[in-house]
């Protein structure tokens, strides 16, 4: 059983230089305004529980200088965050956005954020080994 993954599109995202993930990803659709004005409503209400109960890096505020990447831990608390995010997995499977689950079962690089849900890594090794699967 692994104990990271992440859940991702195969854009590879501009900051990170890693595949995009499905938060920022169906944030593009928003952006994009691909989603009904019902469903755009929907992502903003999901959007503010989100960041509400899983703990926002702090990094981001700063833009993410390091470029990480976060991995959800295999864990209850993870896979129970996981768990709740059946609309943006419904907007990315009804607009056509093909997810991929990346998981590994080392440290994905270098830790610099960590919770109860998520890790946060830089400096991902190139050679690190993962399992990729289309969901």
């Amino acid at each position: 059983m692994s104990k990271y993954y992440r859940v991702h599109t195969a854009d590879i995202a501009w900051i990170t230089q890693q595949p995009r993930g499905i938060f920022t990803a169906i944030g593009k659709l928003v952006e994009a305004k691909t989603l009904t004005e019902e469903e755009t409503a929907e992502y903003w209400k999901n959007r503010e529980y989100f960041e509400k109960v899983l703990p926002v890096p702090p990094f981001y505020e700063q833009g993410n200088p390091d470029h990480a990447t976060t991995w959800f831990k295999n864990t209850k608390e993870g896979n129970d965050i996981y768990n709740q995010m059946t609309f943006y997995l419904a907007m990315a499977a009804k607009y056509g956005l093909q997810l991929y689950k990346t998981e590994c079962d080392q440290i994905p690089g270098e830790i610099i954020y960590e919770d109860d849900f998520q890790i946060a890594v830089k400096n991902t090794p190139a050679d690190l080994k993962t399992v990729t699967k289309k969901l």
